[in-house]
């Protein structure tokens, strides 16, 4: 009897400051991986910039990194730009940006009354597998847990435990180091799934900026339909890096005095 395979989104957050070619490459990547284990069937991506409250010095607003994405993404016909997180008066926390994509996906799958329909147009009978959310990131991501403050103990746990992680690797980073030396890591391995880009690709906002602060050409490292949103708007200049200049990002400082308090409540 085949095993029928678990419908799988994957979500990824950050400031998307802007948008790059690597970052919507990721996706690519994590999806080949995860059919590859035999166990999922990835059935969308999200792309969920963080809000101005976020506080990280250089960081455009929303509106902005929200724009670029979807004029990114227009090629794509599978992974979408959500708006949600963007537009909470504050920071919000991965984890409960995390509750609130699961609890919309879980409602949708349960208003089409466990109905769906595969590539052919048959109907997939109601004892399908519940979808499942997981959080897609680059290898880096793994060390900001070891970051004091920026993390509470109960969110990584959360996030690793009941979500899950596909994180992809390049150049010399060793993610698996990252989860041997992590506890909390290490006892939810199973639900880590790494992923080795073997076409070195290095390219980073930090130094899309950079280039475009110095009048250099981005060409071919962001998307044109984004250098032309950049150009239009000047956006990326020496005054719009200062922005946040001087400020603490604010999971460091909201992490230390807010309990945060869970969707379902």
């Amino acid at each position: 009897m085949t095993t029928r395979r678990v419908p799988l989104v994957l979500l990824a957050c950050g400031s998307f400051n802007p948008i790059t070619n690597q970052h919507m490459r990721l996706f690519e990547l994590a999806r080949d991986h995860m059919h590859s284990t035999g166990q999922y069937q990835v059935v969308g991506g999200i792309v969920s910039p963080v809000s101005d409250g976020y506080g990280k010095r250089g960081l455009v607003l929303a509106k902005h990194r929200i724009a670029m994405a979807k004029l990114a993404l227009q090629s794509s016909n599978w992974v979408t730009v959500d708006e949600w997180e963007s537009q909470q008066p504050d920071w919000t926390e991965t984890v409960v940006t995390m509750r609130y994509h699961y609890g919309r996906i879980l409602k949708e799958y349960e208003q089409h009354n466990g109905t769906h329909y595969d590539s052919n147009g048959n109907i997939t009978p109601l004892s399908s597998p519940s979808p499942r959310l997981k959080l897609l990131c680059g290898a880096d991501f793994l060390d900001t847990f070891k970051i004091p403050g920026l993390w509470r103990d109960d969110h990584v746990e959360e996030l690793v435990g009941r979500f899950g992680l596909v994180c992809v690797s390049r150049g010399r980073l060793q993610p698996e180091r990252a989860v041997h030396e992590s506890d909390t890591l290490s006892s939810h391995r199973q639900n880590i799934f790494l992923v080795r880009e073997w076409v070195r690709n290095e390219t980073s906002a930090t130094e899309v900026r950079r280039a475009l602060r110095r009048g250099l050409s981005v060409k071919y490292l962001i998307p044109d339909t984004v250098i032309e949103y950049i150009h239009r708007h000047n956006l990326y200049t020496e005054d719009s890096e200062r922005r946040n200049e001087g400020t603490v990002l604010r999971p460091l400082i909201k992490q230390a005095h807010t309990p945060v308090k869970s969707l379902d409540d």
